[in-house]
């Protein structure tokens, strides 16, 4: 009797080694596009539900971004059942413009599977995403042209809360030998075509392949090594600037003496916490450089604007964040 198909085995391992721990009755959602990606998913979790005793089921979201995007979601339910998910569901969203198209449907597409997940209940209940170890390289790639930090070059985490993505240590050519062993037809989704797409699809289509010839086969596996490196040392990072924080006193205002004395890795961690924290939000590299100049390179500057209406300003030796209450108070 011979055993699952290379691909197949690989998959299951993978969704069994990040469910490690995990106790029987343990709710279990698959984002399924319906691509191969995350329909291999979908099946590697559906076997794996079935040996250990989770709730599993499968979460279509219909962007209605295409012409036959309907047409699209009823493949993509017809592929999860046949992939062995018999609870699979549907979520239409509208989605708007702001960020590009990209992003917003990133955001449509994540707060309906949380109302999903959270209208359903259960026990413990986690998402799992189909990321592959191609999908973490442009990642890194996308992050590293925008001149990022070590957190977003640090990719994609394997579990951040609730979400997992088991399939980071495999190849996007292992999802689609796993489709074709088990019999499942994914959807090739025409907006990935390398002209016309997205930035990540061009990047997918003609910088990776172009890398790899130049750099050989072992650049994909390097950048995804790397991001595991950098997500390691960004988390300790973290770490540390959260345990700052929860020794600190005042909850608004630090001292400049102190927070200049602190490593810069450091230091900018504490300041976008700080300010985040009270509301202002979410502060780009840009902020946190401006906030960082009012403590290390004072000369006389006003104060910064921060998102959601705040302000930084240094005050009397303190670096001091000022909501917009505050600061309407002080105008009248």
């Amino acid at each position: 009797m011979t055993g699952p198909h290379p691909a197949v085995a690989a998959a299951r391992s993978a969704v069994r080694e990040a469910l490690e721990g995990f106790e029987a009755g343990t709710r279990l959602w698959v984002a399924c596009s319906g691509g191969p990606d995350s329909l291999a998913l979908t099946a590697a979790t559906a076997f794996i539900a079935r040996k250990r005793g989770f709730v599993a089921g499968a979460i279509v979201v219909d962007h209605g971004i295409q012409k036959n995007s309907g047409r699209v979601a009823l493949h993509a339910i017809d592929q999860c059942r046949l992939a062995g998910m018999s609870a699979v569901f549907v979520e239409k969203v509208k989605v708007g413009r702001e960020g590009g198209l990209e992003a917003a449907a990133r955001v449509a597409r994540y707060e309906a599977i949380e109302r999903r997940v959270i209208a359903e209940g259960g026990v413990n209940p986690h998402v799992l995403l189909g990321h592959t170890m191609d999908d973490q390289a442009e990642t890194v790639l996308l992050a590293l042209a925008r001149g990022s930090g070590a957190r977003a070059l640090s990719g994609m985490a394997p579990r951040r809360g609730s979400i997992l993505r088991p399939f980071l240590g495999l190849r996007r050519r292992d999802t689609v030998a796993v489709c074709e062993a088990m019999g499942l037809s994914p959807w090739l989704d025409p907006m990935n075509e390398p002209d016309g797409g997205s930035k990540r699809s061009a990047l997918r289509g003609k910088v990776m392949p172009a890398l790899v010839d130049v750099l050989g086969p072992g650049v994909i596996p390097g950048l995804a090594r790397s991001a595991a490196l950098l997500q390691a040392d960004a988390d300790e990072l973290d770490r540390q600037a959260r345990a700052a924080l929860r020794t600190s006193t005042p909850v608004d205002a630090w001292p400049i003496e102190m927070l200049s004395s602190l490593p810069e890795a450091l230091r900018g961690r504490i300041l976008k916490m700080l300010a985040e924290r009270l509301g202002a939000g979410p502060l780009t590299s840009t902020h946190v450089k401006a906030i960082d100049q009012l403590v290390t390179n004072y000369r006389g500057q006003g104060s910064v604007s921060l998102p959601g209406g705040f302000e930084a300003r240094r005050e009397y030796g303190r670096l001091v964040v000022v909501g917009p209450e505050e600061l309407r108070r002080q105008e009248t």
